[in-house]
């Protein structure tokens, strides 16, 4: 069985000017990229080596009505900010994208207690990550329009309820280049007021993930996530998140993982294939018996954006995966019409 050692946590992912490649199960103390010698074989000012960074932290919360993502991302010639909210009973729901071109905004670089807050006309969103006491928060508000009602919210993912570990990586994109990854899934309490409606998350049958999320991305950067999450039928809290990316030695260190009762496995790394396009059925299969899943899409959603000579093009359907997963323990997890998230991105910038 497939195997890849957590190392002892370090207080950054950077030492002597150069990244260190792994994977860990405690947040670093500070990830600053900029702190890399030469990641490029110029040598670019700071503020240029500042400007091929990309960033962003989003969240993935529901319960067995309500399927919440919200993301800030910063590509720095422009900010999105993304909230997406679906109703399960009754197929409702709400899409909020905001483009910010340039700003002046980054998200922290630590998430022991820091917060990053946007706001522009007609929407606020903040996120206070605070790892010191266990809780990561998330305060959003919409604005309504003539085919949009307001929607606001205030949840918190309570990280010590569960005694849930995070899988942070570290991974080479070349020598001197990298991304860096954490994820945590966590039980969710909260409110949402969505058009004049009430609604709670119970950390009983609510959980959810958040992601962080920086690199030296190649300047045409493609790449798939799967996640799903929810309870098995002992109510025990399962979840993974799963990727195909640009990095390289895959097989060492990659950013896959599955949550079972708090407990983190490192997955192996996958391959994504679509025979009939993003549109139909996405095939996620390892080589080593762990991951052999079917994402099906439900709810498509596609955005495209283009500022100056960037492109983005983002593809995230809401749909079900069906088949298998495999903890670190040999314990095997069947996956039946568990609701969940794909996303297929390609950025030029």
């Amino acid at each position: 069985m497939y195997q890849r050692d957590l190392q002892s946590s370090k207080p950054s992912p950077i030492e002597r000017g150069s990244p260190i490649f792994g994977t860990w199960a405690r947040a670093f103390d500070d990830v600053d990229l900029l702190s890399i010698h030469r990641p490029y074989r110029l040598p670019l000012p700071k503020w240029m080596r500042n400007y091929r960074i990309k960033e962003w932290q989003s969240f993935q919360i529901q319960d067995d009505r309500y399927y919440l993502v919200a993301a800030l991302t910063n590509e720095k010639f422009y900010r999105i900010a993304h909230v997406f909210l679906w109703d399960k009973e009754t197929k409702e729901k709400l899409i909020f994208r905001k483009s910010l071109p340039l700003g002046s905004w980054h998200l922290p670089r630590s998430l022991y207690n820091s917060a990053v807050t946007s706001r522009s006309y007609g929407f606020y969103f903040r996120i206070h990550d605070w790892l010191d006491a266990d809780i990561i928060e998330l305060d959003l508000d919409v604005e309504p329009t003539r085919k949009r009602p307001s929607f606001t919210a205030h949840v918190e993912l309570d990280l010590s309820r569960s005694k849930a570990s995070p899988l942070v990586t570290c991974l080479p994109f070349s020598d001197q280049r990298c991304m860096y990854s954490f994820k945590v899934m966590a039980p969710v309490r909260g409110d949402m007021v969505f058009g004049g409606r009430h609604i709670s998350f119970n950390p009983e049958n609510a959980s959810g993930f958040v992601f962080d999320y920086k690199g030296f991305y190649p300047y045409r950067m493609r790449n798939i996530w799967c996640t799903g999450f929810g309870f098995d039928p002992s109510n025990r809290s399962f979840g993974f998140s799963i990727a195909e990316n640009q990095a390289k030695d895959t097989f060492k260190n990659n950013e896959n993982g599955l949550w079972f009762d708090g407990r983190p496995t490192a997955l192996p790394p996958v391959k994504i294939t679509m025979p009939e396009g993003p549109e139909g059925n996405w095939i996620i299969q390892d080589l080593e018996g762990m991951v052999d899943l079917t994402f099906t899409p439900r709810e498509p959603a596609h955005f495209s954006f283009d500022f100056l000579l960037t492109r983005s093009e983002y593809f995230a359907p809401l749909g079900y995966f069906n088949g298998m997963l495999l903890t670190s323990e040999g314990e095997k997890i069947a996956v039946h019409n568990l609701t969940g998230f794909g996303e297929q991105i390609y950025l030029r910038v």
